[in-house]
């Protein structure tokens, strides 16, 4: 990864932050960009002194993540890599629910993610060797109980890959997704206190997956929906 350009969106979560981290290590010019307005204490100092934040960005709005993506780009003089974290959970059922949950989860996971990658196609292209990896889920494949928002907007984010990679594999531009099961933070040892988080994926198992997606050695790989589930 020395030298390439790698985007991370919701880079100020557990497991953007270690995507971030990661991407850095492996010599990577990183750029940051969350909802959130602030990166936590330490991240950027972590991803080096070429590291390029934005915080406040609202990636359901397709003219705000046009902009921030735009930004990155002239910032390092291109881009080699979209790594799309940015997303939301929700448990509930449906009967109990809100019809609110599957509109918020639609925008905060498949919207996030579409607008990111159409204001990146026009880069990565240029780039040679582009790289998309998004983050779906391997609930996706078969929902749970309360799951349904979730595993139904997580489901989008699976088919906007394969048709994305379709759209892309001419053009030297791969697209792939990670597929976690339960992944190991703050939050969801938080939700599940009696769960052994042992057998849970760490972001940075994840993060390394999906990074080897965006080097050079998965040039072969596009429309690939790989699990990561740890021992769940």
């Amino acid at each position: 990864m020395s030298g390439r350009v790698v985007v991370v969106t919701g880079a100020y979560g557990a497991l953007g932050s270690a995507v971030a981290r990661a991407a850095a290590e492996q010599g990577a010019r990183v750029a940051l960009i969350d909802y959130g307005p602030q990166a936590p204490a330490g991240l950027l100092d972590a991803c080096g002194p070429e590291a390029f934040a934005q915080g406040g960005v609202d990636l359901t709005d397709a003219v705000a993540a046009s902009a921030a993506i735009d930004a990155v780009a002239e910032r390092f003089g291109g881009i080699d890599a979209l790594l799309n974290v940015a997303g939301g959970f929700r448990w509930e059922t449906l009967e109990a629910g809100s019809w609110e949950s599957w509109n918020l989860l639609f925008r905060m996971n498949v919207l996030t993610a579409s607008n990111a990658c159409r204001a990146a196609v026009p880069h990565l292209r240029r780039s040679g060797a582009g790289r998309i990896v998004n983050v779906g889920a391997n609930g996706a494949l078969k929902a749970s109980m309360g799951m349904g928002a979730y595993a139904a907007s997580k489901a989008g984010v699976h088919k906007l890959t394969e048709a994305l990679a379709e759209e892309l594999k001419a053009d030297g531009v791969t697209v792939n997704a990670v597929l976690p099961s339960i992944i190991d933070t703050p939050a969801n040892r938080a939700d599940m206190p009696k769960a052994d988080p042992s057998s849970w994926v760490s972001p940075a198992e994840l993060a390394a997956v999906m990074l080897f997606l965006a080097s050079d050695a998965a040039s072969a790989v596009t429309g690939a929906l790989l699990p990561v589930t740890g021992r769940v």
